[in-house]
């Protein structure tokens, strides 16, 4: 295959000899699940983000199921939460049997707009997801100051920005419960994974409980189930992967900080193409995916066309949640119920972005996106 025609991935893990190393130990140690990896791991992780507690689970939608399932979210109640979010972000309390209620995103920042947060909310209402969209701290003071004058409980959806900052601090530093994800394409990869994060030591007991079928860790039986729960148990062959990540996670944001600046500097001079938020003094990305958003008048689906032609994958990032085929079916939603967010989930893809990806792929990919839309 031809450089012309060599494809570019939109994501690629950083999987190298320590991976290898620390998964080796535990498949000769025998204890694949339930063993002592999965502890560290999460002392770590606790650590590095600035919580006292952690729980590791099987991917970033179990760990918000369970804050939605411990909040006693049930039919009848309202949750609010971004349209413009993986469906994951809805599916964690629809489970439940609440029901979905979307407030419109800042054009700027992506994030749910306050103010939109506080219109949705009904004497039915009874807790809020906040979503940090592309790695984007949301407005957490405002949305906790709307939460606690209304009684809601706050639960943040961080599965895509692990390393990011709110007005100086780590996201899980807050005080509110949280939760990150580990899939391939996350700023660090387990494979599969997530971890709530949490203030409390009893919503870490309940987590730790509800992940492994309700089980008791008290006294008495191995078979001794307090609660109806879920297998939501991760591995620590998964733990090992997440622990090797950790280590060099620092540097895994360093790199991806880089490529981002690249990629802002590459496509400023390419018309008609807006290129993500910078960061302020209150908000600090942590880079998970690169998006751009085309201007109005450009035809997005000729654009995606010319990138996979060139062999550059793209993907549509984000459609916003209240469109899925489901959602219109299920509860009747349709267009113009969060128009600013309609309006961006119809204008922006991602490019091609992860740790490794080297400059003059990066070069590549903006070369063929200039004469894909100048085309």
């Amino acid at each position: 295959m031809t450089e012309a025609t060599r494809e570019l991935p939109l994501s690629r893990p950083w999987i190298d000899d320590r991976e290898e190393e620390l998964v080796l130990e535990v498949l000769r140690s025998g204890r694949l699940s339930l063993g002592p990896w999965i502890e560290r791991f999460e002392e770590e992780i606790a650590e590095r983000v600035g919580a006292p507690f952690a729980a590791a689970v099987s991917s970033g939608t179990a760990g918000l199921h369970m804050l939605c399932h411990l909040a006693g979210l049930g039919p009848g109640d309202e949750v609010i939460t971004s349209p413009l979010s993986f469906v994951a972000s809805a599916n964690c309390f629809i489970l439940e049997g609440a029901l979905p209620v979307f407030a419109d995103v800042d054009p700027s920042t992506l994030n749910m707009d306050p103010a939109a947060v506080e219109a949705a909310i009904t004497p039915r209402t009874k807790a809020i997801v906040a979503v940090d969209m592309f790695g984007y701290p949301s407005e957490l003071d405002e949305l906790r100051t709307i939460a606690a004058r209304h009684d809601l409980t706050l639960i943040e959806d961080s599965c895509e920005a692990l390393g990011a900052r709110y007005k100086g601090r780590p996201l899980g530093s807050h005080g509110t419960d949280a939760v990150f994800a580990f899939y391939p394409n996350k700023q660090m990869t387990a494979g599969e994974g997530g971890v709530v994060v949490t203030h409390s030591k009893d919503v870490r007991d309940q987590v730790v409980s509800l992940r492994n079928q309700g089980r008791s860790y008290g006294e008495g039986s191995w078979f001794n189930h307090v609660r109806v729960g879920f297998n939501y148990r991760w591995t620590d062959v998964q733990a090992a992967i997440a622990l090797a990540q950790l280590e060099k996670l620092d540097r895994i944001l360093e790199l991806r900080a880089d490529a981002a600046a690249r990629y802002a500097q590459l496509l400023d001079s390419i018309d008609g193409i807006e290129t993500p938020r910078s960061d302020d003094a209150d908000h600090q990305r942590s880079w998970f995916v690169y998006v751009v958003t085309l201007a109005a008048e450009i035809d997005r689906a000729r654009v995606m066309e010319s990138l996979r032609r060139d062999g550059v994958a793209t993907a549509e990032y984000i459609p916003c949640i209240h469109l899925q085929p489901y959602m219109r079916e299920q509860y009747g939603f349709g267009e113009g119920l969060c128009p600013v967010a309609e309006g961006i989930a119809a204008r922006t893809l991602a490019l091609p972005f992860y740790t490794q990806i080297d400059a003059d792929d990066q070069v590549r990919v903006a070369e063929v996106l200039r004469a894909a839309v100048a085309a």
